[in-house]
């Protein structure tokens, strides 16, 4: 007799090669008390892509984060995982294929943070796998920056440095698919561009990287693609330089804005008009 349920055993992702997809997202309708938030939407997750969800306010990017990674259940549409829709994975399965950042990590303990750091391997128990645990958890949070505080309570730390940790525990999962829901946002300079270059570094490696992003400048700087969302649909796909357009971002975010060329990169430059003076007088110190 054919016992219904689960295999006990789960598989293990394959390798893959550049440019696979490994996330479809196809038709996705996502609704909130009958209202769409996302309408017809298609996104293509690549390996070794970083790729850049940006828009305005209320666009829908953090929804289409949710409802790609099956946070959220779908009014229509398909979300596939490496070539199988996400109900055919268990929870173990695809936490081995894609880690989750959201926008807030709230523990109700007072947890180390080396031990949240820890929490990330927890796909990968009762497997080889299991025997590079401290090794990972040391490299991610070196990566991170945050093993000057690895004993502190997480709860202790300032939401910048939260922000890090919470980014250590993703990596620490060691999945092909690492989906960033504005991993940036509490960040100063200095720790926006280490968190840039993580992701940069983890698409260079083979991941399927997808980052949303409300600094134009970093996904013009980092991303190989970009989506720009507006009113829960996709304006425009592709290219940084041919998605990050003046006449295209002055209608989307209803304000003048300019695009030019840094000055050594090359890289574009994403900077809004102003009307009249910033300020209008100098002040000069005796």
């Amino acid at each position: 007799m054919r016992l219904l349920g689960r295999r006990s055993t789960p598989r293990v992702p394959a390798d893959t090669t550049p440019g696979s997809t490994r996330v479809r997202a196809t038709g996705i309708r996502v609704e909130r008390a009958g209202r769409p938030v996302l309408d017809r939407v298609d996104l293509a997750i690549r390996a070794g892509e970083l790729h850049a969800l940006v828009g305005p306010n209320g666009a829908g990017k953090s929804t289409l984060l949710a409802a790609v990674s099956g946070d959220l259940p779908l009014a229509a549409g398909t979300v596939e995982v490496d070539g199988r829709p996400l109900a055919e994975w268990s929870a173990v399965e695809l936490a081995m294929r894609r880690a989750v950042l959201t926008q807030r990590s709230v523990l109700s303990f007072p947890f180390a943070v080396v031990e949240v750091v820890r929490m990330g391997r927890a796909p990968w128990a009762g497997r080889p796998e299991e025997a590079h645990d401290d090794a990972v958890v040391a490299e991610t949070m070196r990566r991170c920056d945050v093993i000057r505080f690895a004993a502190r309570p997480f709860p202790s730390l300032s939401g910048g440095e939260q922000a890090r940790a919470a980014l250590a525990r993703v990596l620490a999962q060691r999945a092909g698919v690492l989906l960033l829901d504005e991993p940036t946002a509490a960040l100063d300079l200095h720790h926006q561009e280490l968190v840039m270059r993580i992701a940069r570094d983890r698409a260079a490696a083979g991941d399927a990287v997808v980052v949303v992003l409300h600094d134009l400048a970093l996904a013009g700087a980092y991303a190989d693609r970009v989506t720009l969302l507006a009113d829960g649909r996709v304006r425009a796909a592709g290219h940084p330089d041919t998605v990050l357009t003046a006449p295209l971002l002055s209608e989307v975010y209803r304000h003048d804005i300019e695009v030019v060329p840094h000055p050594d990169t090359r890289l574009p430059l994403v900077v809004p008009r102003r009307r009249g003076p910033a300020r209008t007088t100098r002040v000069t110190e005796e």
